[in-house]
């Protein structure tokens, strides 16, 4: 079987370690047939759109895509291509599993949960009334007429929007995640204690969820308190289920628990396809010099190559990266022990390295 897959390269150091995510696939020996496309701030210098149709129509003909980070050029419209891109595509679940690999520099000797973020309400909605326009004067009125607390006439304003069926859709999606995967917990974080009617509906509905799922455990942790466990004690969690703007912040939280975001993978899921990138962002102090850290990038390859069926190529794949991360030989600066003073990796060295993990093994 060919399996028909959307590459974007991106920006930054998008191209280069894309390319080394890409070789590591064809290394697995699963067929893929990829369909090249652009998207950023490069797709936006070269056709004037930063998301061209051309970009999504491909990733809703195949399904699934591996793209690089991208960057939103401020004079192209939109406050964000990935925001963009997930609401157009109703990407509604961001998986993040963060699992601390041996070799890898860090404080823990053991890191393995998964964070399930939603990914189309809460504050990213781009619902936002700036300070001074007539329609935030509208606001102000329209709120100060219904509130016992008015706003101050020098306000900026951006609407938190949680709903019934967003909360729903993604506490089932982590459920789900969580049981496929042998899981014994899932997590709910909130503020409801303070946000009562959107924080506090999101509760409400994971409760009620669990009560569906008894084989579960559940808990509910306010997001603050479960920030400083996490820190303090990671091995306490297991699936994490949050709202959009809490489950951003966790996600770079946890990603530091295990080495940081060059070895976070992810993936952003829905119903009509799925997308996989790395966390971390362009890098373009490191662009086109070989030296960016591709493992989260291969790692969300793997993720993707089970999405699509290709269960035992992603495992070989993640085990033959598990390994060069615990030689310690072909790694990036960024995966080097203070005390390690043997030189770096290139980005070519370590894919070079995990496909030849992988032939070997």
């Amino acid at each position: 079987m060919v399996h028909q897959i959307t590459l974007i390269p991106g920006d930054g150091i998008g191209p280069e370690v894309i390319e080394a995510a890409r070789r590591c696939v064809e290394a697995t020996g699963v067929r893929v047939e990829w369909d090249r496309q652009e998207m950023g701030s490069g797709a936006f210098a070269r056709t004037g759109d930063p998301l061209p149709d051309a970009t999504l129509r491909s990733i809703e003909r195949t399904g699934v895509a591996l793209k690089g980070p991208v960057e939103t050029p401020v004079t192209s419209g939109l406050r964000s291509v990935n925001l963009t891109m997930r609401q157009d595509l109703d990407l509604f679940a961001c998986v993040r599993p963060c699992r601390l690999y041996p070799g890898v520099p860090s404080v823990y000797e053991a890191v393995d949960l998964i964070v399930v973020r939603e990914n189309t309400e809460d504050m990213y909605t781009g619902i936002e009334f700036e300070m001074g326009t007539e329609a935030t004067r509208e606001l102000i009125g329209f709120v100060g007429g219904r509130s016992e607390r008015p706003i101050r006439d020098d306000t900026g304003i951006s609407v938190k929007t949680i709903s019934d069926f967003g909360s729903e859709r993604i506490v089932e999606f982590a459920f789900a995640l969580a049981m496929e995967g042998g899981r014994r917990l899932v997590t709910a974080g909130h503020k409801a204690n303070i946000m009562k009617f959107t924080d506090g509906l999101f509760l409400e509905v994971a409760r009620r969820v669990a009560a569906e799922h008894p084989q579960m455990a559940f808990e509910d942790r306010i997001i603050d308190a479960l920030c400083m466990q996490l820190v303090r004690s990671p091995d306490v969690f297991d699936v994490l289920v949050l709202p959009n703007f809490y489950g951003d912040l966790v996600c770079d939280v946890a990603a530091g628990l295990i080495g940081g975001l060059g070895v976070a993978p992810g993936g952003h899921v829905g119903e009509r396809a799925a997308v996989f990138e790395a966390t971390h962002g362009t890098a373009p102090r490191l662009a086109g010099r070989n030296r960016a850290d591709p493992v989260g990038s291969m790692l969300s390859a793997a993720m993707m190559l089970r999405h699509i069926g290709e269960t035992d190529a992603g495992d070989r794949l993640e085990a033959a990266i598990a390994s060069v991360l615990a030689a310690g030989v072909a790694l990036t600066a960024d995966l080097r022990w203070p005390d390690d003073d043997r030189p770096a990796a290139t980005t070519i060295e370590v894919a070079d390295a995990v496909i030849a993990a992988l032939r070997a093994a």
